[in-house]
């Protein structure tokens, strides 16, 4: 059985971008609100609306050159492939160790550093929260189970992110994250078609599969929206139609940002502007019945919610 394994050309492209590899598929990468935060600088949307510590979180992938879409707003390059079923993969626990263990390194310019809070840097050595979202589509990788437990059992959060073509993943889950987004990245197919450029038939058809699944999870849904001026930031009767079939209480409506790859395939002006998402929001708003609840302007992030503000926040 082949071994599943990013590329040696890819390998250095993503060492190029500061990744750091944790063993032969997954990786860490430092988000700028981890470093911000570490220099007490600011922190990041998930801090604000959840109470996610940014110094404390951990951005991964377990699969990170795998995926169903070649997103016209994604930072990679585009050269993302599809696994096959006769690929062998990493354990879940040295996925985590190496995972840990790279991130540590990568936080190397920090500890002893005046510019950063120390008692910040000395927590950040042990995340407590891992945000399943770097690059790649996480539900690809056929241990996402073991994962998971792997990151609970340290006494970890788990966020994941879906692009939500992997409906049968999704319904073989037993251990679910602490929160489960799929990003709803178009309000119809031909919008999709457009915006994703998916590599696999049948997709949208497995989006909305998806979206059928999530009232089942017994866990925290969050619908993120995507939104790319003049391509998919339209339609917000449409997008509340497929959100009210997920079930889920808190959406997130986030503008598209200019960075790596994606200014190769989107003008600068494609990035809409806060005010241009707090519109948008409260249209969508109007058609779920649901507020704004909260924002974060320099992120360009709006969260609408029915749930009770006491609840919106994770409870540790």
């Amino acid at each position: 059985m082949a071994k599943a394994k990013v590329g040696e050309s890819e390998k250095k492209l993503l060492v190029k971008q500061q990744y750091g590899l944790a063993g032969e598929h997954s990786a860490v990468k430092l988000c700028t609100w981890m470093k911000k935060s570490l220099r007490d600088e600011g922190v990041c949307y998930k801090e604000k609306f959840y109470g996610i510590h940014s110094h404390r979180c951990l951005q991964c992938t377990p699969i990170v050159g795998w995926c169903t879409h070649n997103c016209k707003f994604c930072w990679r390059i585009g050269d993302f492939k599809l696994p096959t079923k006769d690929l062998e993969w990493d354990d879940p626990k040295e996925i985590v160790d190496k995972m840990i263990e790279k991130q540590r390194k990568l936080m190397n310019g920090f500890p002893g550093n005046p510019k950063a809070n120390q008692t910040k840097v000395k927590e950040a050595q042990e995340p407590k929260h891992a945000a399943i979202s770097l690059a790649g589509e996480p539900m690809a990788y056929p241990k996402m189970n073991a994962l998971l437990e792997e990151f609970h059992r340290r006494g970890m959060t788990t966020f994941i992110v879906t692009n939500g073509t992997y409906p049968e993943a999704v319904k073989k889950l037993k251990t679910l994250p602490t929160q489960f987004y799929m990003t709803l990245a178009a309000p119809d197919e031909k919008t999709y078609l457009e915006t994703c450029r998916p590599m696999i038939k049948n997709s949208w058809k497995k989006i909305l599969k998806t979206l059928a699944l999530f009232p089942k999870l017994n866990t925290r849904k969050v619908i993120r929206l995507t939104l790319v001026k003049g391509l998919n930031m339209h339609s917000p009767e449409k997008y509340a139609e497929l959100i009210k079939m997920s079930g889920a209480h808190l959406i997130e409506v986030k503008g598209y940002v200019a960075v790596g790859f994606s200014r190769q395939r989107l003008p600068f002006e494609s990035m809409p502007y806060h005010e241009e998402i707090k519109q948008f929001s409260e249209e969508l708003g109007k058609f779920l019945k649901m507020p704004i609840v909260n924002e974060k302007e320099d992120s360009r992030v709006v969260l609408i919610s029915d749930l009770p503000k006491d609840e919106i926040k994770l409870k540790f």
